[in-house]
C-alpha cells in the first residue's frame, strides 16, 4: 500500500508531465469512439503521421525557442520560402536533389542567423523580429515563385514527405518485416535508456520517482510503441519522414536534458539575470537558438513541399499557430524555462488527431478551430493554476 501511496504522491507532483499523456490517451479513446474505429485504422494512422510531420519538426524547434522566453512567428513563411526555393532549385534549375536539399537548409540557418542576429545582438524583442520576418520571407516567397507554381517535384524529394522505407517482405502473412524490425529495436532502445538513467539516478542518490510508477510508465511506453508499430507494419511500413522525426526527436532529448548548451536554453527562460551573472553567454545561446530554428524550418519546408509535390505562395500558411499552439498543449510554460521536446510533440500530436477525427465525423472547418483554440486555452490555464498551486496561491 505505501508502494501504491507513493506513486500516487509523485503522480501528483509530476501533473503538468503526466497530465499531457493522459489529454492525449483520452483525445484518441474518444475519437476511436466517434468514427467508429476508423481513427486507428492502419491507413490512418499512417496517414497522421505523414500529414502533420511538418507540424512535428515545427514544434522541436518552437518549444526551444519559447522555453528560452522568445518565439518565433515566422516559420510558416520560411517552410513557405524553402519550399519555393527547392522548387526552383531541382525543377527549373535541374540540380541534384541531395544537393538542393543541402543548398535550402544552408539557406534556413542563413534565415535563423538573420533573425537571432537582431534579437541577440541588436536587442529587438523576438516577436517584432520574427513577426517582421513572417511579411518578409512570405513576400520573398511570391518573389521566387513569381505569383505560379511549381511542379512536379523529384521523387526523392516526394518520398522525404510522403515515402516510405523498402519493403523487405512479410512476417506473418501481413506485417511489414523492416518495419516489425525497428519497432522492437526502438522499444529495447527505450527500455534500455529509461533502466540506465534509473540506474544513474539510483548510484547518484537523485532518483525520487518510485518503481511502481516507473514500471507502469514503462511497459505504457513499449506497448506504445509496439502497437504503433503493428499498425504501420499491417500497412506500407515506415514512412520515411517519421525515421527522420526518431532522429531529431533522440538528438533535440539529449541535447535538452544532457548538454551545456540545453541548461542554457533553460537558464535564459528560468531567469535571465541570473543565468547572465552565471556566465552564460546568452547572446550567442539566442543566436544559435534561431539558427537552429530557421534550419527546422527549412527541413519541414522541404517536407511539406515534397508531401504535396507542389511548391506555391501559400505553402505554410498558419503554420506557426500550430507549431506554437503544440508547444504550449505539450507543457510549454508561457513565461519560459520549462518545456520538453517530447511534450511539444505529444501536443502536435493532439492537434492532429483533433483534425483528423474531427473531419472524419464530419466537423466544420469553423467548428474545429473554435474547438482547438479552446484545447490551446485550456492548455495555458492549466499551465497558470499549476504555478499558482505550486506557490500556495
Amino acid at each position: 500500500m505505501s508502494a501504491l501511496s507513493s506513486a500516487l504522491k509523485y503522480l501528483t507532483s509530476q501533473l503538468r508531465q503526466i497530465g499531457i499523456f493522459i489529454a492525449l490517451i483520452a483525445i484518441v479513446i474518444l475519437f476511436q469512439v466517434l468514427t467508429q474505429g476508423v481513427l486507428l485504422n492502419p491507413q490512418n494512422v499512417s496517414n497522421v503521421i505523414v500529414q502533420n510531420s511538418y507540424v512535428l519538426i515545427l514544434a522541436i524547434g518552437m518549444v526551444m525557442v519559447i522555453i528560452a522566453g522568445h518565439i518565433d512567428l515566422s516559420v510558416g513563411s520560411v517552410v513557405g520560402f524553402i519550399g519555393a526555393v527547392a522548387g526552383v532549385l531541382s525543377v527549373r534549375m535541374g540540380l541534384p536533389w541531395w544537393l538542393a536539399i543541402i543548398l535550402c537548409l544552408l539557406l534556413g540557418a542563413v534565415v535563423g542567423a538573420w533573425q537571432g542576429f537582431w534579437v541577440a545582438y541588436f536587442g529587438i524583442p523576438a516577436f517584432i523580429v520574427t513577426l517582421a520576418g513572417m511579411l518578409i520571407f512570405r513576400g520573398l516567397t511570391q518573389v521566387v515563385l513569381g505569383s505560379t507554381q511549381i511542379t512536379p517535384f523529384p521523387d526523392e524529394l516526394r518520398s522525404l514527405g510522403g515515402g516510405f522505407l523498402p519493403n523487405l517482405g512479410f512476417l506473418f502473412g501481413q506485417l511489414e518485416t523492416l518495419t516489425v524490425v525497428l519497432g522492437l529495436l526502438a522499444t529495447a532502445f527505450l527500455v534500455g535508456q529509461a533502466v540506465r538513467q534509473r540506474l544513474i539516478r539510483r548510484r547518484l542518490n537523485l532518483e525520487d520517482e518510485p518503481f511502481l510508477w516507473f514500471v507502469v510508465k514503462l511497459a505504457f511506453t513499449g506497448v506504445l510503441v509496439l502497437a504503433i508499430t503493428f499498425l504501420l507494419a499491417s500497412y506500407r511500413g515506415t514512412p520515411v519522414v517519421l525515421v527522420v522525426l526518431g532522429v531529431l526527436v533522440v538528438v533535440y532529448s539529449a541535447v535538452m536534458a544532457r548538454s551545456v548548451y540545453g541548461r542554457h536554453i533553460y537558464a535564459l527562460g528560468g531567469n535571465l539575470n541570473a543565468a547572465v551573472l552565471s556566465g552564460v553567454k546568452t547572446k550567442r545561446v539566442t543566436f544559435l537558438l534561431f539558427v537552429n530554428m530557421g534550419v527546422l524550418g527549412a527541413l519541414a519546408g522541404l517536407v511539406f513541399a515534397g508531401q504535396l509535390n507542389l511548391a506555391n505562395p501559400t505553402n505554410g500558411n498558419g503554420f506557426e499557430l500550430d507549431a506554437i499552439a503544440a508547444a504550449f498543449i505539450g507543457g510549454a510554460a508561457v513565461t519560459g524555462g520549462i518545456g520538453t521536446v517530447t511534450g511539444a510533440i505529444i501536443g502536435g500530436l493532439i492537434i492532429g488527431i483533433l483534425n483528423n477525427g474531427m473531419s472524419i465525423i464530419g466537423v466544420g472547418t469553423d467548428w474545429q478551430q473554435f474547438i482547438k483554440g479552446i484545447v490551446l486555452l485550456a492548455a495555458v490555464a492549466f499551465d497558470v493554476y499549476n504555478k499558482r498551486r505550486s506557490s500556495g496561491r
